[in-house]
Order: structure tokens, then sequence, then C-alpha cells
């Protein structure tokens, strides 16, 4: 892989021929965990701006129509997360020159709170041919990473590494965007803004970091002038651009708006006109009839390759982060290729066709517990490379793991042809379908509705396609061991326990995740360059010593991390949440607040002071501390940095997904703890303070 440095540039076609389209990735870690930014993506003309605000790609808008850009999303990976992005750099419009690709950051963070800033790029097959480490990002809140360019009719990659002060806002403006920001200020008020003003009256507020230093100014752009740039302390936003030939008053089009979305919950569904519940609605997708796993397998390739052929958007949205092409696609089953003395059948085929080029893949699924065949697999790669098709997709309930392949597939590097080799969980499959049609929208009803058919067929239970269902052979051994301390470091079950513990939890952040509208994703605290391996290996050792798995996750749009932890001693699941103190106010002040706004939580919930220079404070049910929430308060009057809520619930037993295995118990102890405790959070922060509860709090 070809390391870069700041402002050295290469061309694409010296590190592969297969550069049509490309991923490029932006990766970070955080030290807390808590650590993130969002990716956006500009489209340039020759003058250095956009032609128009649609070329400007970001969280509100994250497909191009043509299928030249569209943004991924996170993904988990050993060194933290990684924000990707696919290019299809053959349906990128003649005019336009340069392609900026940046991140940023909101809420007064900086990328120089982040380790390990750097971008990759990788062809069409998934290898990566680039990289670029940025050490030296400083207090910036919008960050250039770097720029894809034509040279002599080809495409080359330049590290920019320039921040910005001003945030996206201020980035997108120098570059021709209109943002229409300044509308938005009002639009989400300060957490119990009111409450604060009733407790701390008589507290001084604090300066904010710009009253404190003053309002920077950003960097100039590559390739424009110093005295072009805008200064950063201009708060309004500039008029929408009107053409000159304009006679009339025209209708003004709508700017983009780097404030991020809210997500609208699809509407209640119709009262039904059946006459009782025993009778069923049809359906596109019947799968009452399946009484084998082949037969599961065969219906479930069938119904989900012909829904990615009809609803556009759904099969780029699967098929963009293999390197396939944006344009026509059509999908085919149970084709027979050659191969030796004995034709093979995969069970499937995508084909994509753009300009007269095609990318195929090949597509094999297991439903149900069933393990991909490694020869199988082999086969279908070795068909693959003869007959110059791009990639081989493998489909089954198992989740892949970075450093950890599902099936050992040998690819031969004297051939000139590369065949990639990609895995789906069935999770993945339903994660994506819900994303676009509870949060993101398609594009019209008959589309919405072939999604809630797919939708609706892989949630059956007679389809095969669950997701992630079984801890494996270990699970029972290690819990009997570490009941009777006989289990010693180094023992390769413990390490099949916790790779299962893992697929788990990637699971349960695919499932919240779709229910939420947000990216949810396990938090990785490992160093660049970590070898995921020696990371199991070492959360094993300590699930040999201490008998506990543990993960946190990150849910977009909610501050601090959310920590699940199963003590298999113990038998006890437990979820928790810090939430730190406030910079202002009176620590009984805060006691009220914070038992306040948990005025939906069970009572069941345990509440933890959190002190400084201490192990624990003071600690208690939610019953027992609503009507005296002094007692949160430490005695001997030490600081307290924040409050830990936390659920308990017995963990199942089996190692299997039924109503009382381990995994249910884990899917159902996040969502409860999230929907009784962390929404609780959210719902109180938004409702309005009456004034009687701020007669009380003051």
């Amino acid at each position: 892989m070809y390391e870069m440095v700041k402002g050295s540039n290469i061309a694409l076609s010296a590190l592969s021929d297969n550069v049509g389209s490309v991923i490029v990735s932006l990766g970070w870690t955080s030290p807390t965990g808590e650590g993130d930014a969002d990716v956006s993506v500009l489209l340039l003309g020759e003058q250095g701006k956009v032609r128009s605000d649609a070329d400007f790609y970001f969280y509100n808008n994250p497909v191009a129509a043509d299928g030249s850009v569209q943004l991924l999303g996170k993904a988990p990976t050993g060194e933290g997360s990684e924000d990707r992005i696919v290019f299809d750099l053959t349906a990128v419009p003649p005019e336009v020159e340069r392609v900026i690709v940046a991140a940023s950051r909101y809420g007064g963070a900086r990328f120089g709170e982040l380790d390990d800033l750097r971008v990759t790029l990788a062809d069409g097959s998934g290898d990566d041919l680039l990289r670029f480490a940025i050490d030296d990002a400083g207090s910036v809140s919008a960050f250039i990473f770097g720029e894809l360019y034509r040279r002599a009719e080809e495409w080359k990659f330049r590290a920019v590494g320039q921040g910005y002060d001003n945030g996206l806002a201020g980035l997108a403006t120098d570059f021709g965007v209109d943002i229409d920001d300044d509308a938005s200020g009002g639009d989400e008020e300060p957490e119990e803004k009111a409450e604060d003003e009733a407790e701390d009256t008589a507290r001084p507020p604090a300066l904010t970091e710009e009253q404190q230093s003053g309002p920077g100014e950003p960097e100039p752009a590559p390739g424009r002038a110093p005295e072009q740039a805008k200064p950063a302390a201009l708060e309004a936003v500039p008029a929408p651009r009107r053409s000159e030939e304009a006679a009339q008053p025209k209708k003004t089009a709508a700017r983009p708006r780097t404030a991020k979305k809210k997500v609208t919950l699809p509407k209640v569904v119709k009262k039904s006109l059946a006459e009782n519940d025993s009778w069923k609605e049809a359906r596109l997708f019947p799968v009452s009839a399946l009484k084998s796993d082949r037969d599961r397998e065969t219906r479930a390739t069938s119904v989900l390759l012909s829904v990615m052929a009809q609803v556009p958007e759904f099969g780029r949205r699967l098929t963009a982060a293999f390197g396939a092409p944006s344009g026509r696609m059509e999908t085919f089953t149970e084709v027979s290729l050659p191969h030796g003395d004995t034709p093979r059948r995969p069970d499937g085929i995508i084909r994509v066709e753009r300009a007269g080029k095609l990318w195929t893949a090949l597509v094999e699924t297991k439903t149900n517990g069933n393990a991909l065949k490694p020869e199988q697999v082999q086969a279908y790669a070795d068909i693959a490379a003869r007959r110059g098709y791009e990639a081989v997709i493998t489909l089954s309930n198992d989740v892949a793991l970075e450093g950890s392949p599902l099936v050992d597939v040998k690819i031969d590097g004297r051939r000139k042809h590369k065949v990639a080799l990609w895995h789906l969980s069935w999770a993945e499959v339903a994660h994506q379908a819900q994303m676009l049609l509870r949060h993101e929208g398609v594009g019209n009803a008959a589309h919405a509705w072939l999604l809630q058919e797919l939708l609706h067929y892989l949630q059956h239970e007679n389809s095969g396609c669950h997701g992630f269902q079984n801890m494996g052979a270990a699970w029972v051994p290690v819990r009997r061991g570490i009941d009777d301390e006989t289990l010693c470091q180094g023992d390769p079950r413990l390490l099949e326990v916790v790779e299962s513990w893992e697929r788990l939890i990637r699971q349960v952040c695919l499932g919240l995740g779709g229910e939420l509208g947000h990216k949810v994703l396990p938090v990785r605290r490992a160093k660049r360059g970590a070898d995921p391996g020696a990371r199991r290996t070492e959360m094993a050792d300590r699930l040999c010593t201490d008998g506990k798995l543990h993960a946190e996750l990150r849910i977009e749009g909610t501050p601090g991390v959310l920590a699940i932890t199963a003590d298999l001693r113990t038998g006890k699941l437990r979820t928790s949440f810090d939430i730190p103190a406030p910079e202002q106010g009176y620590p009984l002040t805060w006691s009220k607040r914070l038992i306040r706004r948990l005025a939906e939580a069970p009572a069941d919930l345990h509440v933890e002071t959190l002190v400084e220079g201490e192990t624990g404070g003071p600690r208690g049910t939610l019953e027992r501390l609503r009507p005296e929430p002094a007692d949160m308060l430490p005695k001997n009057g030490a600081q307290i940095t924040g409050f830990r809520l936390s659920l308990f619930k017995g963990m199942g037993n089996s190692r299997g997904n039924t109503e009382s295995g381990f995994i249910r118990s884990v899917d159902d102890a996040v969502q409860r703890f999230h929907s009784s405790v962390v929404a609780s959070l959210d719902r109180s922060a938004s409702r309005p303070t009456t004034p009687v509860e701020r007669a009380a709090a003051s």
C-alpha cells in the first residue's frame, strides 16, 4: 500500500487497473470512545466552486442521482470506526475537475481530540491502494483529508490535510454552497435551559471557547487565494445566488442545511379490515410452505435479488460497498456454470451494466445455522476468476469479523484478474432495508411496499434469515468452566466465545440502529495498527480471570456510550450509561434535575454517584431516591464527576436464540435500557419545563 505525505499526489492508474470505482475510507479513534465526525464530499468545476448546491454530499444528501457518489456511513474496524464513500469515477460528469473529501465535527468538538486520523483508498476489488495518516489536525472543526482530481483524462489523488475553524458550513460556503443554517438556530434549545436559569442564577455563566479566544479563521483551501477567504466571525449566511438572466422573480430553490435532519417515524398503520386475528394478510413472499433448508435458501435468494433489481436505491446500497458501479442491475438465480467435470450452480448472480461495461458477482446463500462451505466458495472464486467476474458475495446468518474470515479461500495471485470476496449477514440486509423504509425514504410507494414485504419475509420465524443465533459449541463448556474455576488462560474455547460475543454485539448494533434510524457502532479503543487477534486474545484472558464479557456501544446523536456486561459467574446482565456532571450549578440541583429527567424510567434503575478519586459514591434504586435526591450526595463533600445509570437482568442460559437463550436476553436488555432510560432522558430534554417545576427548582 502506497503511503502518502501531506501535499503529495499519485495517479490511481499507477496503483491498479481497476479504478473505475473506488472506495475512500476516513478513519479515526477516540480515547473516550465518544468522539466522532461526519464525512462530506464536494464536486468542483473548473472555477474551484460547486456547479450548484446539488454538488454537496453529506448526511442530509448522501447519494448522487447519477450514482457517482454514495456515502455508505460508518462501519466498525479494529482501530475504531471508518466512514466510507464509494465513487463511480466513470459516472462523474466531465465538467467536474476536483472531488473534495472532508469531514466535520459539532458541539465545540475538534479534530485534535481524535487519534489516528487517516484516509485510505481501495480499488473496485477491495484492495487498499494508498493511505494518508494525519498527525497535525489541530483545533479545527472541519478537515479536508484529500481530493480526487483529473489530469490528462486520468484520475489522481492528492493528500491535502487542511483544517477549517468554522465547521462544515464554513467549508461548504468557501466552495460556493449556499447553506440554509441561518434559520436553524432556534430548532434546538440547550438541554433544560429553563431549569438551569432557575437553579443557577447565583452562578455567573462560563465563557464559551469562542468568547475566550475569539473567532477563528479557516485556513485557505487548496488553490484558493487568501484574499477570498470569508471571515469566520460573520454569522449571516449569503443569500441564494440569482441568475443574471432572471427577468422576473423565481421561487428560490431549497438550500442544503448542515443541521442534521430529525428522524421521522412511519405513520401508524391503518386499522385492518379483517374480522378477527385469524385472517392473515396476503403476502408477496409467502413463507408457510418452506419445509427444508434448501427451500429456504432458494426462496431467500430469489426474494432478495428480485427486490434489489426492482428497488434501485436498495440494490445500489448493498452493492456499492463491493465496488459495483451505478447502473442498470439485473439479477438471476440457479444459473449453471461449467467447472471441470461437474457444472456448478451458484445460488444467484448480480450483474450491473454501465456504459457498455459489466460488473458481475456470484452469490452463495445459507440460512438458519448452516455454515458456508469453503469448498463451495473456493469453486465459485475459481469460476469468477476464469470468467472475468469481479466478486463472490456470501450471505448467511453469521457475522464477519476483521481478521477472522468465515471461510478460507485461496486467491491465485498469478492471475491478472482479481476476484473480491465479500460477506453480508442477513441482519445487515434487514438493517439496510429498514433504514431506507422507515427513516430515509425511497422513490415511490411501490418500492416502499416491496421493501416492507422483504422485511416481513426476513423477520418471519420460518424464513431462516434471523441473523446470528448461536454462541457456538464452546459456550456451555466455558460457562461451566468459569463456574468450576477449571479454565486456564490460552484455552481456545475462550477465544471462540469472545468471537461469538463480538458477532452478537455487531448484530445488536444493527438491530438498534434500524429501530432508531441512527448509526450504532461498537466502541473500539485500540491504537493504530493493533492486531484484532491480539485484542480478542486479551479479552479471552480477562474472561478467564473475571468471568465477564464487556462491550460498549456508541449511538449517533447520544452523548456518552451504552455499556453492557455479561457476568457469567452470577448469570446477570448489566446495561449502563454514564452522565457527566454539569460544569455549573450545585450538586443537590444536579441530583434533583436528574431525578426529574428520569420520571419515566423504571423504578428498579440503579443510580450511582461517581466521585473523583474514589471507586464509587452513594448509590440506590430510583424508587428509593425519588423522594430523597439528597441521598445521592457524598457525605464527605467529595467532588462529583458524574452519575452512572444501570439496569440488571438475568441472562439466558442456552447458547441459541430461543426465549430463554443468551442471545435473546442480551438483545432484550439493550432494547429495554435504551427505550426506558436513554430515550427517557432524550424525551425529558425536549419537553418544555412547566412553571410549577421551575418554582420547585428555585
